[in-house]
């Protein structure tokens, strides 16, 4: 059990990345890809299926990445900061529970998790008291141990694949005659970090992510033979797969579709818990997730209290 004193860690961690995890950096290179591809199946994906099967949870995660994408450009973070922090809050709530009676919990993640992001991605990382808002003022010490309560829950595993590890690869192979326009890489970004909202595309690997939202930038008509078309381009094939691909992509259309209908002021219905299992790996087992008790982490300090939830 974590007491109080054990969730104490300096502001300044620096690497969080385990000493023996190699820091990989994009080549365009299909061998190299194919060491991406293979430390994507050794990081695995997070166990989101039968977590979101929870509203509240669902409520709570929406929450929390408001909060990190509006967070993220008071503090001028970019794009890499913003989907780590969602992935790192999405691997956390696969593993840990929070009650809907500690909604303030949700934002403390959502704050640890971005902090953590910040310290992985960005040059400098702000104090943490730039990470509060009006609605909760945290102290930083209670930030920090949320901060050492996500590491351990993560096994300090910080430095996972993302999309972006691979978008100029599949840019590379998608975009006709090698000749992307200026703004391609920058489009392609912009999509994926629009879709951390969406559980069922969260649900896929990374590649599958990033090649879905290739495919969506350079056409959000295309057909499934023209899909499979484009994806048969890649090398090498067998480490790819079309169905999930297409899956991935049919989602960033009816993500679309969403966004256009909310600009109309048409309310989209919430996914229902049986339409959320299509989704997601097949393969994968439902990790057993143990409740979060923030009992252990000396309450006298964890927030304001004329700001915090009355039980």
């Amino acid at each position: 059990m974590l007491s109080p004193n054990s969730l104490l860690c300096k502001e300044d961690l620096g690497s969080l990345a385990c000493e023996d995890e190699e820091i990989l950096v994009y080549e365009n290179d299909d061998d190299y890809i194919q060491t991406l591809l293979d430390k994507e199946i050794r990081d695995g994906v997070s166990q989101m299926q039968d977590l979101l099967r929870n509203s509240w949870i669902q409520r709570g995660r929406l929450e929390g990445i408001d909060y990190i994408l509006r967070k993220r450009e008071v503090l001028g973070f970019g794009v890499q900061t913003a989907y780590a922090s969602v992935a790192y809050l999405d691997r956390f709530l696969s593993i840990r529970s929070i009650d809907a009676e500690q909604s303030w919990a949700m934002r403390l993640l959502a704050m640890a998790c971005l902090s953590l992001a910040a310290k992985m991605e960005e040059i400098r990382v702000p104090a943490l008291s730039e990470f509060c808002v009006e609605d909760y003022n945290f102290e930083s010490s209670v930030i920090q141990r949320m901060e050492l309560l996500v590491l351990n829950a993560l096994g300090w595993k910080m430095g996972s694949l993302t999309p972006f590890s691979f978008t100029t690869f599949f840019t590379s192979k998608f975009c006709d005659n090698n000749s992307p326009p200026k703004n391609w890489l920058s489009r392609v970004k912009e999509v994926i970090l629009t879709s951390v909202r969406d559980a069922k595309i969260m649900c896929h690997r990374q590649s599958v992510i990033s090649a879905a939202a290739t495919l969506f930038v350079v056409d959000q008509e295309l057909t499934k033979d023209a899909l499979h078309l484009k994806i048969g381009c890649l090398t090498p094939p067998h480490s790819f797969n079309s169905d999930s691909i297409i899956s991935c992509y049919n989602s960033f259309q009816e993500m679309e579709i969403e966004r256009l209908n909310v600009g109309k002021g048409i309310e989209s219905p919430v996914l229902s818990p049986i339409q959320f299992q299509a989704y997601g790996s097949s393969s994968a087992n439902p990790l057993k997730r143990t409740r979060l008790v923030f009992d252990q982490m000396d309450e006298s300090s964890n927030v304001d209290e004329k700001k915090k939830p009355k039980p």
